[in-house]
């Protein structure tokens, strides 16, 4: 019992001087930029993920695949290019078909461009309930992921229309997602294979509501590396913070930044602003666009945009495992 509480106080007290650590680093001033994410296309590509026309974006479906073909245009559209032969990059470790999305900006640093960071989101939801609600029957997954994967998205033309990143960069749609992070794992491995040299992987999930708290957004696993704090550190503000709800539901292995972490053993996060307390409709019919907060979610994108340029143009790798 001793050394279980030591433990825990151990734990504690090294979370409560990271969290320290991260509002010291607050004050730095941040990147500024000119681009400026628009609300529109926030919101135009949120509506079309959450549409009732994907019946849910349950894998191996054929609105999974539709959702696939959107996205697709998307990179296509803003010249974002695809890292394989193709954007899709069909799963092997699903029985029938599916596949993830994959598109990619080369690096412009001779050196660093070897480098990668990947900049992901699930794009797969659950489908259609059979027992529904007030006559509902889809699960659009708004917020669970196409907030996520919409955030992606803009990043991705961010980037693309810049070309302002030193290391290469993968943008990612994962598909499997909610049958057992069937996309991410196929990915990692299949990179694994390639001798692909990740340094990071920011992953993004949840991010349709906005949290009442003194920081913007939280990620899994904050003590299992520095990037809470140099996130802080890069948008000059308290941007992440500590969720104690996340530790408890240990959600750092429960999305697809667990696949690449447990491969490749380097800073592998996900970024969420559902802290169980703001959003009731997780896995439920009412997760649709109506219940999401766009202005949120545009303001959300646009203040990690230093953070996200600062992890592919470091000339050292700053974000470090602790444990």
């Amino acid at each position: 019992m001793k050394k279980i509480v030591w433990t825990l106080s151990f734990m504690i007290g090294c979370i409560s001087s990271m969290i320290a650590q991260s509002d010291e680093l607050v004050a730095q001033t941040p990147l500024k930029y000119e681009y400026q994410v628009k609300e529109s296309d926030v919101s135009s590509t949120l509506k079309t993920l959450s549409s009732n026309d994907l019946e849910g974006r349950e894998t191996g479906q054929p609105g999974m695949v539709k959702a696939a073909d959107f996205l697709e245009k998307i990179l296509k559209d803003n010249n974002v290019q695809p890292y394989f032969k193709t954007y899709k990059d069909t799963l092997t470790t699903f029985k029938g078909t599916a596949f993830n999305v994959v598109g990619f900006v080369e690096g412009n640093d001779p050196v660093l461009k070897k480098e990668f960071i990947i900049i992901s989101a699930h794009y797969d939801h659950i489908g259609i309930d059979k027992k529904g609600e007030n006559g509902d029957f889809i699960n659009n997954g708004a917020n669970d992921d196409a907030s996520g994967c919409t955030a992606v998205a803009e990043m991705a033309k961010y980037f693309s229309f810049h070309k302002n990143n030193q290391r290469s960069i993968l943008f990612v749609f994962f598909a499997g997602e909610e049958k057992g992070l069937l996309g991410s794992k196929h990915l990692a491995k299949k990179l694994k294979a390639q001798n692909f040299n990740l340094y990071t992987q920011f992953n993004i999930e949840m991010i349709g509501v906005p949290m009442k708290r003194d920081y913007l957004a939280y990620i899994t696993g904050f003590d299992k590396s520095n990037m809470a704090a140099k996130i802080n550190e890069y948008t000059g503000k308290k941007t992440i913070g500590f969720l104690p709800k996340e530790a408890e539901y240990e959600l750092f292995y429960r999305s697809d930044n667990f696949s690449f972490y447990d491969v490749f053993k380097v800073p592998c996060q996900s970024v969420s602003t559902f802290d169980f307390e703001n959003f009731e409709f997780y896995h439920h019919v009412s997760d649709d666009f109506k219940a999401m907060d766009v202005p949120h979610m545009t303001s959300f994108i646009q203040e990690l945009l230093p953070a996200v340029t600062q992890m592919a143009n470091t000339a050292t790798h700053e974000i470090i495992m602790l444990k």
